[in-house]
């Protein structure tokens, strides 16, 4: 027989312990009791008894098949040469369709049951609305490219096309916000959400779907960066990290309810830039085209056309050892 000195186990337990453990564990089903009731008094959130959601899980697997095709050879699939190019797009673009199909499905039905609307035909515009998205792959691949030029153009440090493409975070987060818009487009619900908050937690750039941003856009640096759903922002604009394009307050309707209509973001015409850790404010604020924003600058009015918004260079005090002593 084996013994185990200072009173162990075989796991490497004292029996005190063992006792300890198998006590706590049986008030477990004590606590599963406790949140089951807590499921059913209609105070908390759950989703049980309905159909699936779209999943976070799932939703990434399709940006990542998007970007397969939005630049194809970068990304899983490299090897392509002319030869083989239409027959692996082929595999791609079909394998998103079911998958993007099954996704926008679920996001309506959902939708459908949440608000309890007449059939919306989930499965019919499930298919019929992935089937647009990827008809409309062709000009995201176009208005991506001219991204990647606004980089290359505005960024000195960039070494090539390449770079940007695997690297920038700021051409990360454009390429989702730019899939997840054409979603919001087709008034796919939930899904676009789901897309941009992940662009947002893997890049530190806050891009809502709605948001409409126009061609040759370009983020250096980008964390801190927010931009509102109903922000305008026009060609070859360029921000820098930290930037706030946000609501300047929250309007309530009678009953003390968020206004969730309107436009509460700002607007940016082409070829503005934006440095870091500016906050511009409101939907009625315009700033001008051409118009340079400083750093640290707080908006709430618009800017006309080829203005330099800046603050006064603030008084610095040097010290140095000798003169402190």
């Amino acid at each position: 027989m084996i013994t185990y000195p200072n009173r162990l186990s075989a796991e490497g337990l004292c029996q005190e312990e063992r006792a300890t453990t198998g006590e706590y564990r049986n008030q477990l089903p004590g606590i599963v009791d406790e949140v089951v009731a807590s499921c059913r008094n209609g105070k908390c959130f759950e989703h049980i008894n309905a159909d699936p959601l779209p999943s976070r899980h799932r939703s990434v697997d399709i940006i990542e098949r998007c970007r397969e095709i939005l630049f194809p050879g970068y990304f899983k699939s490299q090897g392509i040469d002319q030869v083989n190019l239409k027959y692996r797009l082929g595999l791609e673009i079909s394998d998103l369709y079911d998958k993007l199909a099954e996704e926008i499905t679920y996001s309506i039905r959902h939708e459908c049951i949440r608000h309890s609307l007449t059939c919306q035909h989930c499965d019919e515009q499930g298919k019929k609305k992935a089937f647009e998205f990827l008809r409309q792959t062709p000009q995201l691949r176009t208005i991506l490219a001219t991204d990647v030029q606004a980089a290359y153009d505005g960024d000195p440090a960039a070494s090539g096309y390449d770079e940007i493409i695997f690297c920038y975070p700021g051409m990360l987060a454009i390429t989702i916000y730019r899939i997840a818009h054409l979603l919001y487009r087709l008034e796919v619900p939930i899904l676009p959400r789901i897309m941009s908050e992940y662009g947002h937690s893997v890049t530190g750039i806050d891009i809502h779907p709605g948001a409409q941003i126009s061609s040759f856009f370009f983020i250096d640096h980008g964390t801190g960066v927010v931009i509102g759903q109903t922000a305008v922002i026009g060609e070859r604009v360029k921000l820098y990290q930290g930037v706030t394009l946000g609501a300047l307050s929250f309007r309530k309707n009678e009953e003390g309810e968020l206004e969730r209509t309107g436009k509460r973001h700002p607007t940016l015409d082409d070829e503005v830039t934006v440095y870091a850790g500016s906050t511009i404010l409101g939907g009625d604020t315009v700033i001008g085209a051409r118009s340079v924003i400083g750093g640290n600058v707080w908006l709430t009015h618009s800017i006309p056309e080829d203005t330099k918004v800046l603050h006064d260079p603030p008084e610095l005090i040097l010290k140095t050892k000798r003169t402190e002593g």
